[in-house]
């Protein structure tokens, strides 16, 4: 009765905020969301003035002709959202906490922003992609350009109360039959790991672009770089993939798949440049997203049949085009407020790289090479009493004790502010902000296009409304699929050592781990079709009902 009465309050506050009838949509047979991480609107702005101060004749972003509305996101009890759970929010249609990944979140009833359900806590939720591959035996595939046990990617495939938990969420990825995994991070990756892959069919290649070129397997787990990939305008195109080939070669193989496909690609470091205040990253690290979103419309134009959703996740840094300090900056041309940007050939991250292997006498000369500018005093005299300057002239405990007023002690950042003083850009912080996100999307019948202002809420009902089921199939899908230990086995025997699930019945015997598809029963290995959770807050294991009936 709970239960019920807490669908009817949760369904009154999302019809409150209704911007579209989001069920009413025609059912598609493949879905490709994209998400540029932590990209605000001024991103955006900022990304297609570059682009088109560099390139006259392209004014206009591959996503221009699509945008839509806006997306409010949010935490289940704060405006402002990490990626953990407004990426959740968009897979499950319950928003949660700042670090979870697709878990119900503990209620917080003075400041929740929907009334939650304090009994369901640390459930596991059934997220978008694995429902469309339960219910409508989609293939499924996540692009990524972070390592591919990160949140966005994580949200999507996997389910915790702590997006860090990188050991169980990698290994359930591994066992939750995704088809296609293209990213960063070999070092998630155990060898463990890839012999299951490859027991089950899979190609596992690690930093091998040529493999990836040529592979023919529709079944692959491809990653470049130890932890996340290089970014775009420093990568090299022989090791690394762009997010647009790897975009291009996910939805050549999943598009095989004669019952669809779900497909996530995240442009993931639009984020990390912004938390950095680095507006070269942000704005190349966009463009390599929107290009992306080139190759999937394009795709999805020919084909008639796939859905595009393209969509932040929350904004980040609080870009503004214009600044209190540049006086008179409301007449100036677009030379003088964007020209400084195109002249960077590297990102912040990557010259800060080449600062701390540049003696201090060469350092002008670096400057001058890789963004097309001279350093003033203050600029040299932060360099050389930063920290993580190794080779400065300032012995180390003279560089401790030195505080500047007006450049942030990381060298990243610090120089991010030399590019931005040098432009009309300004920024409020180097976190997260709460400002709705940019909606784009694709569809054969324009009237299924979401329009307007949604709620991440909405925004989860239209994409389960595109496959034709509902979100009241994903809470069906949960029911069945993570239901407690104690409810599944009550009156049987069954205990916990160390994070294993015994239950026995007379001679029959079922042994079951965490994060896994697989148990065993009598000794012998039994495949699941979703994978097993166990959360250490509750000693509890959320898992099928139906293996009740082993018994």
């Amino acid at each position: 009765m709970k239960k019920i009465l807490f669908a009817v309050l949760f369904g009154m506050f999302a019809v409150a905020s209704n911007a579209q009838d989001v069920e009413n949509v025609k059912p598609v047979k493949n879905v490709i969301v994209m998400i540029p991480d932590g990209c605000s609107l001024a991103t955006i702005s900022t990304a297609r003035w570059y682009q088109w101060y560099k390139n006259p004749n392209a004014p206009k972003l591959a996503i221009d002709p699509y945008i839509c509305g806006t997306v409010r996101t949010t935490c289940s009890n704060a405006p402002i959202g990490d990626s953990a759970p407004t990426t959740s929010c968009y897979m499950t249609g319950y928003p949660s906490l700042a670090g979870w990944v697709s878990t119900y979140p503990k209620a917080d009833p003075k400041n929740d922003i929907y009334p939650m359900d304090s009994t369901r806590a640390y459930q596991p939720l059934t997220t978008v992609l694995e429902a469309a591959r339960l219910l409508k035996g989609k293939a499924t595939g996540l692009v990524t350009t972070c390592q591919f046990a990160h949140a966005t990617p994580a949200d999507c495939s996997a389910h915790n109360h702590n997006r860090g938990a990188n050991a169980e969420i990698v290994s359930q990825q591994v066992h939750n039959s995704l088809n296609v995994v293209i990213g960063g991070g070999t070092a998630n990756m155990t060898d463990e790991h890839a012999n299951y892959l490859r027991s089950k069919g899979y190609d596992v290649l690690k930093n091998d672009i040529e493999g990836l070129r040529t592979n023919t397997n529709n079944n692959i787990f491809a990653q470049f770089r130890h932890g996340d990939m290089t970014n775009d305008i420093d990568r090299d195109p022989a090791k690394e993939p762009s997010l647009a080939e790897m975009t291009e070669i996910a939805i050549k193989k999943l598009s095989t798949d004669p019952d669809g496909f779900f497909l996530m690609v995240e442009g993931s470091k639009v984020d990390y440049s912004a938390h950095a205040n680095d507006p070269i990253g942000m704005v190349t690290e966009f463009l390599a997203f929107d290009r992306a979103c080139g190759v999937a419309l394009d795709f999805a134009r020919k084909d008639g049949n796939t859905a595009v959703v393209i969509l932040s996740d929350h904004g980040n840094s609080g870009l503004s085009i214009g600044r209190r300090d540049w006086h008179g900056y409301s007449g100036d041309s677009k030379e003088k407020m964007f020209s400084a940007l195109t002249k960077c050939k590297i990102t912040s991250d990557e010259m800060a790289k080449k600062v701390k292997e540049t003696e201090f006498e060469n350092m002008q000369n670096l400057f001058n090479e890789w963004f097309g500018f001279t350093l003033d005093d203050k600029e040299l005299e932060a360099i050389k009493y930063c920290r993580e300057y190794k080779k400065s002239p300032v012995p180390e405990d003279e560089r401790k004790q030195y505080r500047s007023s007006l450049y942030s002690s990381g060298l990243v950042s610090m120089i991010g502010q030399f590019v931005t003083k040098r432009t009309g850009l300004a920024f409020t912080t180097g976190g997260h902000t709460g400002e709705e996100v940019l909606l784009a999307a694709y569809h054969p019948d324009r009237d299924s296009r979401p329009y307007g202002m949604l709620t991440n809420i909405e925004l989860n009902h239209y994409l389960c409304n595109l496959y034709g089921f509902s979100h009241d199939d994903l809470d069906r899908l949960t029911d069945e699929n993570f239901a407690q230990h104690t409810s599944v086995f009550n009156g049987m025997k069954y205990e916990i050592k160390d994070k294993v699930l015994t239950v026995k019945k007379g001679k029959k015997k079922l042994e079951i781990k965490p994060n896994t598809n697989i148990v065993k029963f009598n000794g012998n290995d039994v495949e699941l079709p979703t994978v097993i959770i166990y959360v250490d807050k509750k000693d509890m294991f959320y898992l099928p009902k139906s293996l009740r009936e082993m018994f």
